[in-house]
């Protein structure tokens, strides 16, 4: 998970996505006019509330993430927590690659005149990345594909 600023016609507001580290898929993803841990916590339950629980959740060191509430839902859930070092970008190098594509793909070619006009503007482009938009590190594949591929498969004997 991570935060990123997102420029609009006058202003900015700020977006915070979870993503699955394997299938590079947006799980959730919330947008805040201020720097709150509250938008945060928001993201990680719609995640979890509708893709389960993680065994391992890992953010950089930012004061949302190092909160009382947001390591708290964490371990009410029995997640465990991994926060980058200093200085260690490359931790967090798959989101980081989300932000560039979100800016340079969809936010720099619309300059937003509202929060709700970025919300949907960012929510087509997310559906797009995630669904119909082949990534070379994903061997062409749409990080939904790679997503719902690697879901264990029903047994035959359950049926």
């Amino acid at each position: 998970m991570d935060i990123s600023y997102i420029p609009m016609a006058r202003g900015f507001v700020y977006l915070a996505a979870v993503i699955d580290w394997y299938s590079r898929r947006v799980l959730a993803w919330r947008l805040s006019i201020s720097m709150d841990t509250e938008f945060c916590t928001d993201a990680v339950e719609g995640a979890i509330t509708r893709y389960g629980t993680p065994e391992i959740f890992n953010t950089d060191q930012g004061s949302q993430f190092t909160s009382a509430a947001f390591t708290g839902l964490l371990t009410d859930h029995g997640i465990r927590i991994s926060m980058d070092g200093k200085g260690c970008w490359r931790d967090n190098v798959f989101i980081e690659r989300l932000w560039r594509s979100i800016k340079y793909e969809e936010v720099y070619l619309h300059a937003y005149e509202s929060v709700s006009q970025a919300r949907t503007g960012i929510g087509r482009y997310i559906e797009f990345h995630i669904a119909r938009r082949p990534h070379s590190s994903l061997q062409a594949r749409t990080p939904d594909v790679v997503y719902f591929d690697s879901l264990p498969r029903p047994s035959a004997e359950a049926a």
